[in-house]
């Protein structure tokens, strides 16, 4: 179970039912649409994990939210509600692609996937300058992430095989591949989305 403590939280639902093998077999080709349509979003982006990360007006809002932490301490609702609702739509994709569920990704519904952190008070919570230098803070984590996205590559390899013989996906895999996306979410809700200033933990939970 994630952190109860840390701002930014993570889950995906277990399937306790047998998952569809077929469509399981065919994912990487099955998920094409709906990734054309995150890439339609997204527009030109940098990927950190589980989250597209965009410096303009497309995909995630980084450097917008900057500024105005930086020059007005303020951090504006409607820019958070999108970075929350694109980081959640851009989490069911990768839990789908990770085999995780085998329903297709929704562009409203939550489905397996709880993602949420607090909005923050700009002015209270937030130091003005520390978004000038989080990206270079989270350095150790992303080599970390380099390590854990490899990791989790093959337990959903491994699962792949698991879910066409046996239609079920093995709790261990679930469970590491669930802690990856967690703490890339994290790092990205830091270093980029600048809604906390408290530093990711190093931990799957």
């Amino acid at each position: 179970m994630p952190d109860g403590d840390y701002p930014v939280q993570f889950s995906v639902d277990y399937p306790h039912r047998p998952l569809n093998r077929l469509t399981t077999a065919f994912r990487i080709f099955t998920a094409i649409p709906i990734l054309i349509l995150l890439a339609a979003i997204g527009g030109g982006v940098a990927r950190l994990g589980p989250g597209t990360v965009a410096a303009g007006g497309s995909g995630l809002l980084v450097l917008p939210p900057l500024l105005m932490i930086l020059f007005r301490r303020k951090y504006p609702r409607w820019w958070f509600d999108w970075n929350l609702e694109l980081l959640r739509f851009s989490n069911r994709i990768y839990v789908y692609l990770a085999l995780m569920d085998d329903r297709y990704p929704s562009t409203e519904d939550g489905q397996s996937v709880r993602l949420d952190f607090p909005y923050p008070d700009a002015e209270r919570d937030l130091n003005r300058w520390l978004p000038l230098v989080k990206w270079f803070l989270a350095i150790p984590h992303y080599i970390v992430l380099v390590a854990l996205w490899l990791l989790a590559f093959f337990c959903v390899v491994i699962a792949w095989f698991a879910v066409l013989f046996t239609g079920r996906y093995p709790e261990g895999l679930f469970g590491i591949v669930e802690s990856v996306i967690r703490w890339g979410n994290r790092v990205t809700a830091y270093a980029f989305l600048l809604v906390t200033d408290r530093y990711p933990p190093f931990s799957f939970n």
